[in-house]
């Protein structure tokens, strides 16, 4: 039942409300928080100190071993549990998550041998597994269609603002006080998401009461609009559901790029403050300040790219582009002599691929009904970075077997030119 205040009542007579500004403002600091605890391991990769405790120096198949091993779970959770925001509502499913990915960051700080610190990494694959898709979820059921890309853009530059801060902030706990007080610290400040989530939004726009009148009646008349052309979907079974896109040929392909998305992504993530550090040759602190360098970067790419898919319609296109530079700035990055070339070319690239992430959402948003958009966002997710999750063990074994970084780098200029030739075929149909 809708809960109406005397305040809002009086709002309701005045200009519409910016509620939903609120909740994707939220939606950014959540995921920021999420990717802070992603990857303060690609930090520790690097710290002699860590390495030794868990008895890992100088294997880089086992280094690698941490960001896959949660990156599996991760795509696990995406699949299996995702489903779930679509039967309990988007907001407690979110709670869920980072219950669990607390508990995961606390184990991690307690951590005494290398099994324990993969079981932390597993744990928090399936809390963060479970809290992505719920993130599209909630800009599938507050914004009108016209409005997603921007929306997607705004949520997604927690993607790249974690990380971001994270570098240079982890470099300084770490070197301070020790790589156990950067656990102690996240799970501190894990807590802020979900005071948020609790008090200020809920699963849909009429039910929240920060909300007037006018915005409200702005969503759902575009929401009902939408609704008029998904009216084959009549049932709400999970197995209805996911016949609604699985057998669309579209968003396999559509995954397949979001699959190489992830796989750039999270191999570059692990890997990049180690490469700058053992194969540049950068000190501890320039390695913290330039690993941050390509998140920032990506932060303008992702508002940038995600406005423009809105203004001229098209999303497709835009990928094809976002991935022909990224490989062309990884290749160059790995061919450098110049070691801060090296490292300028590499962050060109990553932020390419940065801003191929809202326009991948935004066209999964076209793609998967609003009833199914829950189970289509976990799967896209979760087939993605589950394959994606194998993609830092393999750079680990081209690291042994090499001795060097530039197989690794060519094997994901590979992969970012493949994810080209599969968004030409949705171009051509004018996605």
């Amino acid at each position: 039942m809708e809960h109406v205040t005397s305040a809002q009542m009086i709002a309701d007579t005045k200009n519409p409300t910016h509620q939903r500004a609120v909740l994707v403002f939220i939606l950014l600091i959540t995921l920021l928080v999420a990717n802070l605890d992603r990857v303060n391991v690609s930090i520790l990769a690097a710290d002699s100190g860590f390495l030794t405790d868990m008895l890992i120096k100088g294997k880089p198949v086992e280094i690698g071993l941490l960001m896959t091993l949660f990156l599996i779970a991760y795509g696990i959770a995406n699949v299996v549990l995702s489903p779930l925001g679509d039967i309990i509502g988007p907001k407690k499913a979110m709670m869920i998550s980072i219950f669990l990915w607390t508990i995961s960051i606390m184990m991690g700080g307690f951590a005494a041998i290398f099994s324990t610190m993969l079981i932390s990494r597993a744990v928090l694959g399936v809390g963060e597994g479970m809290h992505f898709p719920m993130q599209s979820a909630f800009v599938k059921r507050w914004f009108p269609p016209t409005e997603r890309g921007k929306a997607n853009g705004c949520w997604l530059i927690g993607v790249v603002a974690g990380p971001a801060l994270a570098m240079p902030f982890f470099t300084w706990i770490i070197s301070s006080w020790g790589w156990r007080t950067s656990f102690f610290v996240m799970a501190c400040v894990g807590l802020i998401p979900f005071l948020l989530i609790w008090l200020f939004i809920t699963d849909h726009p009429h039910q929240n009461r920060f909300i007037n009148a006018a915005e409200r009646k702005y969503i759902e008349d575009a929401l009902e609009a939408e609704a008029e052309q998904e009216k084959k979907m009549t049932k709400e079974c999970l197995r209805e559901r996911l016949s609604t896109f699985c057998s669309n040929y579209r968003f396999w392909l559509l995954t397949f790029n979001y699959f190489c998305i992830a796989a750039i992504w999270w191999g570059m993530m692990a890997w990049l403050p180690s490469y700058l550090k053992v194969s540049r040759g950068f000190s501890w602190a320039a390695m913290g300040t330039l690993s941050a360098l390509p998140y920032i970067l990506g932060g303008i790419s992702i508002l940038t790219v995600g406005h423009l898919g809105d203004k001229i319609g098209r999303r497709a296109p835009l990928i094809m582009i976002a991935h022909l530079l990224a490989a062309t700035g990884i290749y160059l990055g790995a061919q450098a002599t110049n070691n801060i070339y090296s490292a300028l070319f590499i962050s060109f690239g990553i932020a390419c691929v940065a801003g191929a992430m809202p326009l991948s959402w935004s066209l999964l948003q076209n793609i998967v009904p609003g009833k199914a958009i829950g189970a289509g966002s976990g799967m896209m997710n979760g087939v993605a970075n589950g394959g994606a999750a194998f993609v830092p063990v393999i750079i680990g074994y081209f690291i042994a077997f090499s001795g060097g970084y530039t197989g690794g780098l060519m094997f994901l200029v590979g992969l970012a030119m493949l994810a080209l030739i599969s968004m030409a075929f949705l171009s051509l149909q004018k996605y």
